[in-house]
């Protein structure tokens, strides 16, 4: 089927189902003369009559009345289907894929997956845990999540998170043991748990800002008998007593809350930007990035940082 008889045969539906081109042309929206021009145009390319005009009626010939009942249920269709669409985009629904670090998926996702699920069950998650910033448009992801220093300029990005830092926290046991550190240098005693990038193979450096208005960010390394490339890894040794280790704050809020770890070095406190849920674009968004974003963004008022 030629697909530019479409739009003709669909206006001869509407002047056969009204029975006239005035009350057709006004429901559409268009003038009566290019409404009859339209028929008249699709008349000649199927070389058959469709209408019988006078200056005061129309109707329908044997030709039109058949194509007519046999448009009318496809149209229908059509309508329905076009309908479901725009009533689908209102309730959020549909699979949502977030590129994301497995830190930021496990301190800001994971704990309200069932929350999120029962505000919108039509919604699928896919949480794809990558810790190196991904092209999440060439990865055929809906969204990613990362510190908002790390962001390409072009995306649009809201915060998920408040400001966080870079906490150096220990077991109060250790503590007790070892002392506390007051600054940095300190540290060159201490069993440190250092972290390993995956992809560089590199150790982390702990970062830190000097106190005062002048205090600037430097980086310094440390040494322990524990090395890993997983953050709750150090997270569990830690609270064993293993030794200290540096982590961004948000990651061991619920550890700080109950005493299982203690936060030292505050004064030399490192500041971060906060994660933040960053998309292609603002324009057309799909209903279901919407709700993911808004979610994300309540959360991140209940969030209390220790």
């Amino acid at each position: 089927m030629d697909p530019a008889l479409l739009p003709s045969l669909a206006w001869f539906a509407h002047v056969a189902r009204h029975g006239s081109f005035t009350r057709a042309a006004e429901e559409m929206g268009v003038s009566r003369a290019a409404l009859s021009q339209s028929l008249k145009s699709l008349e000649r390319q199927l070389g058959v009559r469709l209408l019988y005009r006078t200056t005061r009626h129309m109707s329908l010939t044997e030709a039109g009345q058949a194509l007519f009942d046999t448009l009318r249920p496809s149209l229908a269709g059509i309508e329905q289907a076009v309908q479901a669409l725009g009533e689908a985009q209102d309730v959020p629904s549909g699979l949502v894929r977030v590129n994301t670090s497995r830190l930021a998926a496990r301190a800001l996702i994971e704990p309200h997956l069932a929350e999120f699920r029962d505000r919108h069950p039509k919604v699928a998650l896919e949480l794809v845990m990558s810790d190196s910033l991904s092209n999440i448009i060439a990865e055929g992801c809906d969204a990613g999540i990362r510190l908002g220093q790390s962001l390409a300029e072009h995306m649009v990005a809201v915060p998920i998170s408040p400001a966080l830092s870079m906490a150096v926290v220990g077991a109060p046991a250790y503590l007790a043991r070892h002392g506390v550190p007051k600054a940095p240098a300190d540290l060159a005693a201490h069993d440190c748990i250092n972290y390993r990038f995956a992809g560089t193979g590199a150790l982390h450096d702990w970062e830190f800002t000097a106190p005062g208005r002048k205090g600037g960010h430097f980086t310094q390394a440390v040494t322990g008998r524990l090395v890993t490339n997983d953050d709750q890894c150090m997270v569990r040794a830690a609270a064993q007593g293993l030794g200290l280790m540096q982590i961004v704050d948000v990651a061991v809020q619920a550890e700080l809350a109950d005493g299982r770890l203690v936060r030292v070095l505050r004064d030399w406190t490192h500041p971060l930007s906060a994660f933040y849920l960053y998309a292609p674009s603002r324009e057309q968004m799909p209903r279901k990035v919407r709700a993911l974003i808004d979610f994300l963004v309540e959360r991140r008022e209940a969030i209390s940082l220790v």
